[in-house]
């Protein structure tokens, strides 16, 4: 009975020997491994064997974000032997910075960073979540105080640059690479608050004064462009109706003149027979019509005597020789 007790106990000490010895490391994680209290590895993922009870993992500090149940988000630090090789992020609290132009100004921030390092995060800074915290803090602090509050609402992504280049800069010898850092939210006071409300609304209501002066400017400009465009359409449908109608006129009077060149001829004709000259008996003619249009008239009293009677009656005469011949 005395053996098989014995026997028991010794393969539970072989047992607790070989899991003590035996570390199985999971993808993406490692361990730091103190010989004596020595630095001696870091373990890679998957089966590693060390001394037990001579080798041991360095325990380290982590960050866990909690959930309350108000819904808020509270850090929590612990003790752990695993170091995680995966990007980590940390959400830091709100805190008070105070810009260049003296507001003072409620920013809270993201940080990713990744340990590529896991010898200098262990041994190169105590509990690295703190010291990389109050970095982040004390950066953002400096770079805020650095801009005004116009230039830190609209200049995120020159911050969140500037804050990475010096966390990564400062980081670099605790082995761990700064990937990104985001502000999350940029809380001037109320009252500052209250006033840039009132100058956005100052803007837009400039804004729409504006639109509506370039509204009526354009509906101005668009009406004379109106107005003239009538202007010269009436000016152009007069200028086709002087043209139409001195077009008119001119056929009219070509065709007077081509029916005056008709009688002539016919007048000519007619009198052929005769010795009267017809250019003769045409004067003639215009004479008396001339003479009766100077004497007509209402109320008319004066008597116009021919300068040329002899002519005048010569060419009655003709007439009466030519009427003569044609009876």
């Amino acid at each position: 009975m005395e053996t098989l007790i014995f026997i028991g106990v010794l393969v539970l000490i072989v047992i607790s020997v070989i899991s003590a010895g035996v570390k199985v490391v999971p993808q993406s994680e490692t361990r730091v491994i103190e010989r004596l209290g020595k630095y001696h590895s870091t373990l890679p993922a998957g089966l590693n064997i060390i001394i037990p009870f001579i080798d041991r993992a360095k325990t380290i500090y982590t960050r866990t974000m909690d959930r309350l149940p108000t819904g808020r988000y509270v850090a929590r630090l612990y003790a752990t032997k695993v170091i995680d090789l995966r990007e980590q992020v940390y959400d830091f609290p709100s805190q008070q910075v105070i810009t260049k132009d003296n507001v003072t100004t409620e920013i809270n921030a993201l940080l990713y960073f990744q340990i590529v390092d896991a010898k200098k995060s262990v041994y190169e800074i105590d509990n690295l979540p703190n010291a990389i915290e109050k970095l982040t803090q004390t950066s953002l602090r400096n770079v805020i105080g650095e801009l005004e509050l116009d230039e830190t609402l609209t200049s995120r992504d020159t911050i969140n640059s500037k804050l990475q280049a010096i966390l990564d800069d400062a980081t670099n010898k605790w082995g761990v690479k700064v990937n990104r850092v985001e502000l999350q939210d940029i809380t001037p006071p109320e009252s500052v608050r209250e006033a840039m409300e009132k100058q956005m609304q100052a803007e837009r209501n400039r804004r729409a004064e504006i639109l509506n002066a370039e509204g009526e400017k354009k509906s101005l400009i668009l009406r004379s462009e109106g107005e003239k465009e009538s202007r010269i359409n009436a000016a152009e449908a007069v200028k086709q109706s002087e043209i139409l109608r001195a077009e008119g006129e001119s056929k009219a009077k070509v065709l007077q003149a081509e029916a005056e060149a008709m009688a002539i001829e016919r007048i000519a004709k007619a009198i052929t027979t005769t010795k009267t000259d017809p250019a003769t008996y045409l004067l003639a003619v215009k004479y008396i019509e001339t003479l009766n249009q100077m004497v007509s008239g209402k109320d008319n009293k004066t008597v116009y005597i021919p300068y040329e009677a002899s002519g005048v009656l010569s060419s009655i005469g003709s007439i009466k020789e030519m009427f003569k011949n044609n009876a």
